[in-house]
């Protein structure tokens, strides 16, 4: 008898790879996807494509079966489990239902209640490790089950596709440690891009500051594995202009979600908010789509230029600050104001310094 049939549902940078290797692994994979034509790779090597949610929990559920689903948001979760097509309408008693997905906690908590209203088990595995651990069945699960037997009957599943997984909690838990583990990740990243610009502006070779951070205090996955500097790492987003990878849009979005969390909680998180700020400049800027490790480009085309971050980070704040204020906020008339503020960083110590109110208005220039 062979391997429980699975089911993977979304089909981008991660879900591809995953479930490329359910079906090394032997299992009879159905997967289904908005666009068909991704599914080619899968169903050239022997997947079947379905049509819908719906089509995949009645190819694969039951005892002993799962399926997996990788999407962008947390009402496409919603929809692939609860729609009119989607999974729960056609799911048998007894399936695994895994979502890999990075949304809010309250999202997997809203899934399980309905999953386990038709006799099924729903757990939130959230992954790390990106692209190149997707490709290589090297990623880090963040599991949240509600039940000890749920868990040990997706682990199967989850060491064809990466490491033993780590068990965080009840459901939401593995989403709580991911958002946290993203966080750390934004601001490792953003960190390791600005001192390899800094090396570079001071006729540092990169090559040379690679090999020293990678054995020293700063070493992190972000400088030894997944390195944002082209040329230095083969196979990594950086090496092909940033194309494929974890896209600057998305760690904005895993940035909202760990802020919301955060703020929902009261944990003070001021370097995340301000690493918030200088993701969503460079996706301004023309890197949405590109990796998120792509802010080492961002910061390069600004050599020179130093003030225009600067001055982009302020007026950022302050129509945060208008905004939560509930005031409207003038951009042009604020551009030229807050010019003074940044001298302070930049020139002598005589330069003009500008106060700023809570609700994000210049108040009073004083020497």
């Amino acid at each position: 008898m062979g391997l429980p049939g699975v089911g993977f549902i979304g089909l981008g940078n991660m879900g591809l790879p995953m479930a490329r290797n359910l079906l090394k692994a032997g299992r009879r994979l159905v997967v289904h996807d908005l666009n068909p034509a991704v599914a080619a790779p899968l169903t050239a090597a022997g997947a079947t494509f379905a049509s819908s949610p719906a089509e995949v929990a009645s190819a694969v559920t039951g005892e002993g079966g799962a399926v997996f689903t990788m999407l962008h948001s947390g009402a496409a979760v919603r929809e692939v489990y609860t729609g009119a097509d989607g999974l729960l309408s056609a799911c048998k008693p007894q399936t695994l239902l895994v979502d890999c997905s990075t949304v809010e906690p309250a999202t997997a908590r809203e899934m399980s209640s309905a999953a386990a209203a038709h006799g099924c088990d729903f757990l939130d595995a959230p992954v790390s490790g990106g692209a190149p651990g997707a490709a290589s069945a090297s990623l880090t699960f963040m599991v949240g089950s509600d039940s000890d037997a749920a868990f040990a009957a997706a682990t199967p599943f989850f060491t064809q596709m990466g490491k033993p997984p780590v068990r965080c909690g009840s459901v939401g838990a593995g989403l709580a440690v991911k958002l946290a583990n993203n966080l750390a990740l934004s601001l490792q990243m953003l960190a390791t891009a600005e001192a390899f610009s800094l090396g570079k502006a001071q006729g540092v070779d990169p090559h040379v500051l690679a090999q020293v951070m990678n054995v020293s205090t700063a070493r992190c996955w972000s400088s030894d594995t997944y390195n944002p500097v082209p040329g230095i790492l083969e196979g990594v987003p950086a090496a092909r202009d940033y194309e494929g990878g974890f896209a600057t849009s998305l760690m904005l979005k895993d940035l909202r979600l760990a802020l919301d969390a955060a703020a929902a909680v009261g944990a003070p998180t001021p370097s995340a908010e301000h690493a918030r700020r200088l993701y969503r400049l460079s996706a301004e800027r023309g890197f949405a789509s590109r990796d998120f490790g792509s802010i080492y480009a961002f910061l390069e085309a600004a050599r020179g230029e130093p003030d225009s971050i600067s001055v982009a980070l302020a007026e950022a704040w302050a129509e945060e600050a208008a905004t939560a204020a509930g005031e409207s906020f003038d951009s042009g008339a604020f551009g030229e104001e807050v010019v003074a503020a940044v001298a302070e960083t930049t020139a002598p110590a005589t330069a003009t310094t500008v106060k700023i109110g809570q609700d994000g208005k210049v108040v009073a220039p004083s020497a």
